[in-house]
């Protein structure tokens, strides 16, 4: 059980890691507010390049699990980073 909520943890960190980067690109390079710039990434069809961008504190969050000997929370950082590619591909697919 307690492997679970490791890999649960390691999830949750993926997922906001992945959407403070989405956040963080927008804010930084976008001219644009946060719902102008995804608005405009809809119409664009740059959704995934967004995700994509924003997956990269993702590395930081696995390689820092790693570092300190979580393999587990590594593991759920993964799986959050794959659930990123598999949206992905359902944008570029759509």
């Amino acid at each position: 059980m307690n492997r679970n909520k490791e890999v649960l943890i390691g999830f949750v960190v993926g997922i906001i890691a992945n959407t403070i980067g989405v956040l963080l690109y927008i804010l930084l390079f976008s001219d644009l507010g946060i719902l102008e710039t995804y608005q405009a990434a809809v119409e664009q069809g740059y959704v995934g390049s967004l995700l994509a961008l924003g997956a990269i504190l993702n590395l930081i969050a696995f390689f820092a699990f790693l570092k300190i000997r979580r393999d587990y929370r590594a593991r759920g950082v993964l799986m959050a980073t794959v659930l990123t590619a598999l949206i992905i591909l359902f944008y570029k697919l759509s």
